[in-house]
């Protein structure tokens, strides 16, 4: 007869078993004495961060690592913090985040307690996604290691940002010698400690690359244990040809390939992540490893360009100017802009355009287009929302949101099994910069709102998709994980509190919910009040190599 045993209660046996009888035979029980911890967390509901439910249990940790889990017994701690009643999990891992900025006062730099991340639950962030990056990687490692930040920070190496800086902005392929100065960057990237090589084939200069120019670029990745992960080309009339795209660079280049934030954009597309997960389906059948990450939202955030063509951007900002000062061209622009409203991330009305941040008038930040029109005393239309842009953009562009998705899609996405959940946004702190919500609310809305109330998906996927799943697809094998020898990156959340406060009108509020963070095994967030500590570290991938140069 074949006895199937729970892995919860496997995991519980084998911490018993560790924490009696350590690394040598059991010492007669008249002598024994207690284990002895640094930290214990008692009486927890514990989510290991596999997809399966909870158990009941303590964890045991030493330094930065978890000693023991499951039923300890007796045992002598230097701290022991009763979590009866909470869920206990790995500390939460977003793999697509832009936690650097290009302004020293933001980002990770200008609040590197990350608070907006700790307050849900985030212990680690990895950067460099979209194909933006600095290259090369490890003076940005070095200064963030020298704050140091609350969090874990670690990087893909982005393809646009190497194409920029070896090609330039110019709507063209590279020379032999251009692509083997890709490739060397690349290399350097993942030495350097990169997971992988992101893509931004929607944004210029990584637009201008076709897909034999991306594969090339994977390849290298792929040498170095890592994935390809890609904002694709087109989320909206043409997302088909875009995953299918995504899907061809990590077969042809033989790697791990990944649909990043991976959404489906304007009104004559609605419904159609039926057909983009169908050939995720095909291609996973057919033994192509495909991932997809999500942030669940249905409002998307970037900067003003993303409604420009790609034409237009040929050549950067100064050939953009000239472009626009030119009367005919600047008509053929408009048109194109107004076609964009229309059926991509305008959501076909300027009132779906929401400035989220305008360095050079922020009194327009939280206004959409069709009020920015009423207020300047201008008819609303695509036209003039088309003229609108363009002027803002000559002005010195603007960040946006863009309310151009339906739940339908969200939830198909979030329930497929390859999905994880990642923010797609930063760290950030108040400001008069009206954001996406999803830089404050993107995990506890993901347990809160669509986990426990909407039951899309049950409690413990969710956290599933946020600890191991990506923990997984890094090559992390000591994170993502509650179990002996892991990184004791924990989150403590009580999950009937979980909430998101942010909202588009008021982005900058903190989630409730979570009681207790750890980062390596120190306290980061104790009973709901921040600490001030900052044991964050970066983390680099399995094949990292610099430090052998």
């Amino acid at each position: 007869m074949i006895i199937k045993i729970h892995r919860s209660v496997l995991l519980s046996i084998v911490a018993a078993l560790l924490v009696a009888c350590g690394d040598s035979p059991a010492p007669d029980s008249a002598t024994s004495s207690p284990a002895q911890y640094d930290l214990v967390l008692q009486g927890g509901t514990l989510y290991s961060g596999a997809d399966e439910p909870p158990f009941i249990g303590d964890i045991a940790i030493n330094g930065d690592r978890i000693a023991a889990v499951g039923n300890l017994g007796e045992y002598q701690a230097t701290q022991a913090i009763d979590v009866t009643g909470l869920a206990v999990m790995p500390g939460f891992i977003d793999i697509h985040s832009h936690a650097l900025s290009d302004q020293p006062d933001q980002g990770i730099f200008g609040w590197p307690d990350a608070e907006n991340l700790i307050r849900q639950g985030v212990t680690t962030v990895i950067e460099g996604n979209d194909g933006s990056s600095p290259v090369p990687l490890e003076p940005s490692f070095e200064a963030i290691a020298a704050l140091p930040p609350a969090i874990n920070f670690g990087s893909f190496i982005g393809h646009g940002s190497i194409r920029a800086l070896v090609v330039g902005e110019d709507d063209r392929p590279p020379t032999e010698e251009e692509l083997e100065l890709m490739r060397e960057q690349v290399a350097l990237g993942m030495e350097q400690g990169a997971f992988g090589l992101s893509s931004g084939l929607i944004y210029a200069p990584g637009r201008f690359a076709d897909t034999d120019e991306v594969v090339e670029l994977a390849r290298v990745a792929g040498q170095y244990n890592g994935m390809y992960i890609s904002h694709m080309r087109e989320e909206g009339l043409a997302l088909l040809d875009s995953v299918a795209e995504t899907i061809l660079i990590g077969e042809e280049a033989g790697l791990p390939t990944q649909l990043t934030h991976h959404k489906v954009v304007g009104a004559p597309m609605w419904g159609a992540s039926a057909d983009s997960l169908r050939l995720v389906d095909e291609a996973i059948e057919r033994g192509v490893d495909v991932s997809i990450d999500q942030y669940p939202y249905t409002a998307s955030s970037t900067n003003l360009m993303i409604l420009f063509p790609g034409w237009a951007l040929d050549g950067g900002r100064e050939a953009l100017l000239a472009r626009m000062a030119d009367p005919s061209q600047r008509q053929r622009l408009r048109n194109d802009i107004i076609y964009n409203i229309e059926v991509d991330r305008g959501g076909d009305d300027p009132a779906n355009v929401v400035l989220a941040g305008c360095p050079h008038d922020e009194s327009l930040n939280g206004m959409n287009l069709s009020q920015v029109l009423l207020q300047q005393g201008q008819e609303v239309s695509k036209a003039n929302a088309a003229e609108l842009l363009m002027d803002l953009v000559a002005a010195g562009n603007c960040s946006a949101v863009f309310h151009a998705m339906v739940e339908e899609d969200v939830h198909n996405i979030m329930r497929h099994p390859r999905t994880m959940i990642a923010s797609d946004g930063g760290v950030e702190g108040p400001s008069s910069r009206a954001v996406h919500p999803r830089n404050y609310g993107t995990f506890a809305r993901l347990i809160g709102h669509y986990a426990r109330d909407l039951e899309v998906i049950p409690v413990h996927t969710a956290i599933h998709k946020v600890t191991q799943m990506p923990a997984q697809r890094l090559n992390m094998t000591d994170r993502g994980i509650l179990e002996p020898g892991a990184v004791a990156d924990i989150a403590v959340l009580d999950i009937a509190r979980v909430r998101e406060l942010t909202t588009f009108a008021d982005p900058h509020q903190y989630s409730e919910g979570a009681t207790h963070v750890l980062v390596a095994g120190e306290l980061v967030l104790n009973d709901g009040a921040m600490t001030g500590a900052r044991p964050g570290r970066i983390v680099r991938s399995s094949d990292y190599r610099f430090a052998a140069q």
